[in-house]
């Protein structure tokens, strides 16, 4: 047989992966385009503009809804790009039904009434309307201190769960009200109460201690802000803050939901070859490694043991203390989409173009790996070498994708 004849059968044109995409780090720095990435998604669509593999992106961002993103992300790449293919870090709230009824606070910026009431809620209140109810609280900064002698007599609701977006603006503010929130049972204003633990729930999106922007060093991001609230609750009651749910990557969870993306592309698309491989490529080896590393080691299990329900699954997936209630906030349906047939594995892509850098940034002690030299993952997840370990280290977005195709032998057509 001619040996081009012969390489053709062994190339596939019906993909058997899909990719799933950080953003800040990968395709861009702050509100800067990282060159390779237009010249890695030419490679991804044919010539009418349609993917030619399953294409999801997954951010830890919250700050807007998906439909932006998509907007953004298609200016950007030269690309259509669906909200269908974008996963912000919150989601999976969609998921958690038994909230979307109750008062909840929402901390981070952004659209956030929008965001809360896309996802589900219909009863969000936002730091800043709190604040303007109860004007007392915020004392920190003395110009922003208001002028009235006695409390507001304005009603509102029990709040009943504090939903953590992504960062504010004013930490200050945030962390005194929700700490407020917490120590009073959901109604700020009062006095704190002694016996109040376990407080009312906590449901937080996006762990990430850094990112990266146009600065040359990466800067403080949600992670930064949650270490101050689980500090300054533990400084103050003696105890543990306890989380409800934990979402965005590295979170088992977030893998899920966005393997369930996956899958529907590859159905609306009639692709009706099983999807074998994720191709997680991110920058940062706390939460783009570690996720990928850790649903693959899911992956591994779920094969051996057969699919775990979803309602048993710990949210953190890695020695962390919260499971998923054992409430009805994820319907049946929701968990048979889930936790249907999963993929064989998900490899870890390392990219160096955003928070991580070939050369180590700080001087180790003797017999320290740079991996266990400074833990930056979320206080709930354990530190694990095996966890940490990127499969393929590249140089940028484009690298990964002729990497993948490389291993997939896959030619497009």
């Amino acid at each position: 047989m001619h040996p081009l004849i012969s390489l053709s059968f062994q190339l596939s044109v019906l993909p058997s992966f899909g990719f799933l995409f950080d953003i800040d780090g990968v395709l861009v720095r702050g509100r800067t385009p990282i060159p390779a990435a237009r010249t890695a998604f030419q490679k991804l669509v044919n010539s009418q503009g349609q993917f030619l593999v399953p294409v999801v992106f997954v951010t830890n961002a919250g700050n807007c809804l998906r439909q932006k993103k998509a907007d953004q992300l298609s200016h950007l790449l030269g690309v259509p790009i669906s909200q269908d293919q974008v996963m912000m870090s919150h989601s999976p709230l969609r998921m958690f039904k038994r909230y979307h009824e109750k008062c909840v606070l929402v901390s981070g910026q952004g659209p956030l009434l929008d965001i809360a009431q896309d996802l589900g809620f219909c009863q969000p209140i936002t730091i800043d309307t709190l604040r303007e109810k109860r004007p007392l609280l915020d004392a920190v900064d003395h110009d922003r201190r208001p002028n009235v002698l006695s409390p507001s007599a304005v009603e509102l609701p029990k709040i009943e769960a504090v939903v953590l977006f992504g960062e504010p603006v004013r930490w200050e503010t945030s962390l005194q009200l929700i700490i407020d929130v917490l120590l009073t049972s959901g109604y700020p204003g009062n006095p704190y109460e002694q016996e109040n633990y376990p407080h009312i729930p906590v449901l937080a999106c996006n762990m990430d201690l850094m990112w990266v922007a146009e600065a040359q060093s990466p800067r403080f991001g949600h992670g930064t802000f949650m270490v101050c609230l689980e500090n300054i609750y533990k400084k103050i009651t003696g105890k543990d803050l306890k989380y409800e749910a934990l979402m965005g990557k590295p979170s088992r969870l977030t893998y899920q939901y966005a393997e369930h993306l996956i899958r529907a592309q590859a159905l609306q698309r009639s692709w009706e070859q099983p999807i074998q491989t994720l191709y997680a490529v991110g920058d940062n080896v706390m939460t783009d490694v570690y996720g990928a590393n850790l649903y693959n080691r899911y992956l591994q299990e779920s094969s051996r043991t057969g699919p775990t329900s979803l309602l048993q699954a710990k949210l953190s997936g890695a020695g962390g203390p919260a499971p998923l209630p054992q409430h009805h906030e994820i319907s049946l349906s929701w968990e048979n989409e889930l936790a249907g047939a999963a993929a064989a594995r998900c490899r870890s892509v390392l990219v160096c173009t955003g928070v991580y850098s070939p050369q180590p940034q700080v001087s180790l002690h003797r017999g320290d790996s740079p991996a266990r030299a400074a833990f930056h993952g979320h206080r709930d997840f354990r530190f694990d070498p095996g966890l940490v370990e990127p499969d393929h280290v590249v140089p940028d977005v484009d690298a990964a994708v002729d990497l993948v195709f490389q291993l997939e032998n896959f030619a497009p057509q």
